[in-house]
Order: structure tokens, then sequence, then C-alpha cells
């Protein structure tokens, strides 16, 4: 098994959601565990066999996963506040200003949420919906596509 091959079964598990996979032919072993304590890392170990005294596992890689998705019934009953237009997403009117939604917040339709920065000018975004912030999606001061997710509203 070459390195490429471990890289592509890392993703495979980061994937499916399994939290540990071993396997162990002749010439070696492999083991991968993932997430452990809620930590999205992977562990992976490969042991070569040997005769007489094997060498204790090894650690070859340690890559962070692919963020898992959550449930689909976790999500279910939130409303995805996504972005309008393609620029970089800001959380605050500017670096020494308070952010304009936070988690747990409540937020009514009209309220700004955050700006988003396109080509020179600062968009106000407002929200569409009212409801509790129950997650930010993206990072301050990172780029925004279309349609690209920033919040999660709980409307209840």
């Amino acid at each position: 098994m070459n390195l490429t091959e471990i890289q592509d079964l890392i993703k495979f598990v980061a994937k499916s959601g399994v939290s540990e996979v071993e396997i162990e032919q002749k010439d070696f072993k492999i083991c991968i565990k993932s997430e452990v304590k809620g930590k999205p890392e992977h562990q992976v170990y490969v042991q070569a066999a040997a005769p007489a005294a094997a060498p204790a596992p090894t650690p070859i890689v340690a890559a962070p996963a692919a963020p898992v998705a959550a449930a689909p019934a976790e999500d279910a009953n939130y409303i995805i506040v996504k972005s309008p237009m393609i620029g970089t997403f800001y959380r605050s009117a500017g670096p020494d200003k308070p952010s304009f939604v936070n988690i747990g917040d409540t937020i009514a339709k009209g309220d700004t949420i955050c700006i988003i920065e396109a080509m020179k000018l600062f968009n106000e975004i407002e929200s569409e919906v009212a409801g509790r912030i129950v997650k930010v999606l993206v990072d301050d001061a990172s780029p925004v596509e279309y349609d690209q997710p920033l919040f999660l509203v709980d409307p209840a």
C-alpha cells in the first residue's frame, strides 16, 4: 500500500463517519482512528510485519479530517442564510467594532447580520428571516461565493 492509497483511505474514512478502520495483510497492518474526543483528526499507524520482534507501530500520517457534515435530522429545523453575492465576508463594520450578530443572538427580518465587500463597496446584508443564530459558518474577512451558507438560524 503506497502513500496515495493511504491518503485515499483517510478521505474515505472522513466521509463515511466511521471512527476506526483496521486493515491487516501479510506484509503490513494499518489502523486509522478518527475523531478522538471530538477532535477532527485521523491517527494512522502502519506496522510492517516482522517474523521475530515486531517494532512498535509508527505514526506516518496525522492529517486533519474533512469536516463531517452534521446529521441531516440535526440541521433539518434550521434555516440557512446564504450569501447574496461574491465578495469578502465581514462580521462587523470595522476591526474595532462589535460583530453584527453572535451565536445565540435573536434576529428579526431586516436586521443587518454582516457586510460583504464587493469591488470596494461594502454591502450590508439584512436578514430575511427571524430567529436565533445557531452557527456562523464563515470566518471573518474570508472570501465567499454566491449562495454560500453564512449562518444557521433557528426560526423557533
